[in-house]
């Protein structure tokens, strides 16, 4: 039996035929059963490997036009488990070749070349994506002077004073110097820049306003309770308005305005039942950088990984936001080196592509900086230089911004899409120490930075006080100013995730693929890596996926 199995074998192999291992349990029974195979070989058309599946076909006598090479294509993804259904329709254009009238329509389809067939699949399926900038810093190499920071604060001032005049508490407003043509006790409106903040022996809070006309001390009294505990968010340069009255050289204030968003508008979605994913902070080339969480992460959103449930929310993807720390950078912080374990900067970022590249081509990955990569600390960030970084700006689904920069994602026609600031979130450890309520509130450093987020969109202001970030004055804009209200603001830099709705604003901040650093430490980051923020556009409801 086994020899006359043998003679069958070599008699394919001479003729240049492979015989797949599962042939050889169908031989066991019957060594003649090759025989019926006999009519494909020597044929201009024909398989290169026998199956079994081929030796069932060639039993029930039937005969077919087939293209064998896309069969033989077809049946290679097939055992690589990357495509079913065509090898699939084969066998049943194989198997039940009697019903010619339905096979002749299926053999036109299926004849064509098994890659163009999963390219018509994936159009067919396709919700269109579609990624617009809709504001990006252009940097102007200058010498800043004294007049171009007077100029910064003026623009600031005229955007964000618009915006309070919307209150019909302040439709009145008046200049700081017209307060000299009112009497005491007279009710007044003004709207101001907060250059300093003061407790007085009583507690009350002294604030010091200025406009372009002129300086007014302000009083807000503790006895005023709500209105005392919103003063206690307070931050140097922000824009406030106020309502109160006259008193000596003094205003007693009655009313506190912050620019805000409106907090009644609806929260926009979509018809289309597609998802962004929000990450940050990968910093490459750092000792402390986990490889294996993000693979795991970037085997999940190329569905390879996963329950059902998990690949179908992954199928769903369009969209992938990266806010800054793509690399470790270099020189950052006194002892970096030691901390290095790719210490070239070009490569630190080559490495970082070659991770991109990895994820599905039909998501739009958007990328902007950090403080932690090659371009200046100064916010606002420019474009990450192109000789750098070039292996990044090579790939066709990624879109470069600057940080902070706004993007639109997924408008058509028939819907307007979603505005999203990204702004990585240097300023925030500033805020989340030097504002006395937010410390209040959250006692824990790593639970303070939504509450910067909220507090940052009530100033309309991702660094309303001037020594919160280093910033490079523009005189023509305030680039960091919060023009409208966005659908999503995202952010990175903490190293710990935090999703929060505040009015129409999802506030997210993306986690790290980095562990715990001593650089860290010392800023009370309670690291969170391998944490990945997940927004259904659909219904706005989000989750977050553990990767570690």
């Amino acid at each position: 039996m086994a020899e006359l199995i043998n003679i069958k074998l070599k008699e394919f192999l001479d003729k240049g035929f492979l015989v797949n291992p599962d042939v050889y349990k169908v031989l066991k029974k019957d060594p003649t059963i090759l025989d019926s195979i006999e009519l494909f070989l020597g044929k201009e058309h024909s398989p290169l490997v026998v199956t079994k599946d081929l030796i069932e076909f060639s039993e029930n006598g039937n005969s077919v036009s087939i293209n064998w090479l896309d069969f033989e294509k077809a049946r290679v993804l097939y055992e690589k488990k990357k495509d079913v259904k065509v090898y699939k329709t084969f066998l049943d254009i194989l198997n039940y070749g009697e019903k010619k009238e339905k096979f002749d329509r299926l053999l036109e389809e299926v004849s064509k070349p098994v890659k163009a067939i999963e390219l018509e699949e994936e159009k067919s399926e396709c919700v269109e994506s579609s990624v617009i900038v809709l504001k990006q810093y252009k940097d102007e190499i200058k010498e800043r002077e004294v007049q171009d920071f007077v100029q910064y604060y003026k623009i600031r001032y005229g955007f964000l004073s618009k915006i309070l005049k919307q209150r019909i508490e302040l439709k009145d407003v008046i200049s700081i110097n017209r307060l000299k043509n009112k009497f005491e006790k007279d009710k007044v409106s003004l709207i101001g820049l907060v250059s300093k903040i003061e407790k007085t022996k009583n507690n009350n809070v002294m604030v010091t306003l200025e406009d372009f006309t002129g300086i007014i001390k302000v009083l807000i009294n503790n006895n005023k309770k709500e209105l005392y505990d919103l003063a206690q968010y307070l931050v140097h340069d922000e824009v406030i308005g106020i309502t109160g009255n006259i008193g000596n050289n003094i205003v007693f204030v009655n009313e506190l305005f912050y620019p805000d968003v409106p907090i009644g508008e609806s929260i926009k979605k979509c018809d289309d039942d597609v998802h962004a994913v929000f990450i940050s902070d990968f910093h490459v080339g750092s000792k402390y950088f986990l490889e294996e969480p993000l693979f795991r992460f970037i085997r999940w959103i190329n569905m390879e990984t996963g329950t059902h449930e998990q690949k179908e929310v992954a199928k769903k993807i369009k969209y992938l936001i990266i806010a800054g720390d793509l690399v470790e950078g270099i020189g950052i912080y006194p002892g970096q080196m030691d901390d290095l374990i790719i210490s070239d900067i070009y490569d630190q970022y080559n490495k970082f592509a070659e991770y991109i590249k990895l994820i599905r081509k039909d998501i739009q990955i958007i990328v902007c900086p950090g403080n932690h990569d090659a371009s200046r600390l100064a916010e606002p960030q420019p474009l990450l230089d192109k000789e750098m970084t070039k292996s990044l700006w090579e790939i066709p689904n990624v879109t470069v911004v600057t940080n902070p920069s706004w993007v639109n994602i997924h408008s058509s026609k028939d819907f307007s899409g979603f505005d999203v600031l990204i702004y990585h979130g240097f300023s925030y450890d500033y805020y989340a120490d030097k504002v006395e309520a937010i410390r209040l509130q959250c006692p824990e450093v790593s639970k303070r930075y939504e509450q910067v987020m909220k507090l940052l969109l009530k100033k309309r202001h991702l660094a309303p006080s001037h020594e919160s970030t280093l910033t490079i004055p523009d005189p023509k804009q305030d680039f960091l100013i919060i023009e409208k209200v966005p659908d999503f603001f995202i952010s990175g830099h903490v190293h710990n995730v935090s999703v929060l709705q505040y009015g129409k604003t999802t506030n997210i901040i993306s986690g790290s693929w980095i562990s715990q650093t001593p650089y860290q430490d010392k800023f009370g980051h309670v690291c969170q890596p391998g944490r990945v923020p997940v927004v259904n556009l659909k219904t706005r409801e989000a989750k977050v996926m553990k990767f570690v």
